[in-house]
């Protein structure tokens, strides 16, 4: 017998449905359509193959990029009560909401050849813009805020009690932070890398606006589907799908790995600023 905490209202079954449906529809479209006869030759291509490995391979340096720089991040914004970390806070989930080209412009005007510190570094010889380092940049820029948002409030979450203990056990920051804060905030942590990983895979406008799509050089998977769509669809799908592809392989390898662990079922929120 079902649970009565269960049981809903019909309607909820129904928009339930309709909302399986938004995503579902699409996927299923996708595999429906795609030319199976002509997936090998697509992806035997020498330049399909280097932007689905660039894909792949930027994506995973941007993804462990974010966790170095994301995580001590979240925990100074969820731990602090200056004035300021409520603006930090703001700032750094912008780039969330953010539309992807406005944001590849933001960037060209702070790396570009001519932007805030492109400039500087232009001068010393280093340029970023139309290089893979454009393609990490941009899809930093949209992919660790995820590491930050996850881990931050997963840490706001946490008890306080057993760092308190520690700390009146003699026991100082570095080795709090190494020996109880980390391995309680491993599940958030690990969301947060699978998710800026997966944005960093689809990133498309900030990348364009400052990479480019060059092939060979900077060109990645989303890109190439945008320039295949134009000159040959069957192509566009074949890549799609193999995106689709890493993405759910993804998922089956971090099934049941996502959710933070708390590791008490009592909660206390931290103080933002």
């Amino acid at each position: 017998m079902t649970h009565p905490v269960r049981q809903f209202p019909r309607v909820v079954w129904v928009l339930a449905a309709l909302g399986a449906l938004v995503v579902v529809t699409p996927v299923a479209a996708l595999l429906i359509e795609t030319p199976w006869s002509s997936f090998g030759d697509v992806l035997g291509d020498a330049s399909v193959r280097g932007a689905l490995a660039r894909s792949v391979g930027v994506a995973v340096g941007v993804a462990a990029l974010s966790a170095v720089l994301g995580v001590p991040l979240a925990l100074v914004l969820a731990r602090s009560q200056r004035p300021w970390a409520g603006m930090l806070r703001r700032l750094v989930v912008l780039p969330l909401v953010l539309p992807p080209v406005a944001g590849g412009v933001a960037l060209l005007l702070t790396v570009g050849r001519r932007g805030l510190l492109g400039g500087p570094l232009a001068g010393v010889g280093i340029e970023i813009p139309f290089t893979i380092a454009a393609v990490v940049v941009a899809q930093l820029f949209v992919a660790m805020p995820f590491v930050v948002v996850t881990v931050e409030a997963a840490d706001r979450a946490l008890p306080p009690e057993p760092e308190e203990i520690a700390a009146t056990l003699g026991a100082g920051p570095a080795r709090r932070l190494r020996s109880i804060t980390l391995p309680r905030l491993g599940g958030a942590i690990g969301s947060g890398v699978v998710l800026s990983w997966a944005r960093a895979m689809g990133e498309l406008g900030a990348t364009l606006t400052l990479a480019g799509n060059l092939p060979g050089r900077t060109q990645t998977g989303p890109l190439l589907v945008l320039l295949a769509l134009e000159s040959d669809p069957n192509a566009a799908v074949v890549v799609s799908v193999a995106l689709l592809v890493v993405s759910v392989v993804l998922l089956v390898a971090g099934r049941g790995r996502w959710v933070p662990y708390i590791g008490s079922s009592s909660r206390s929120r931290r103080p933002g600023g």
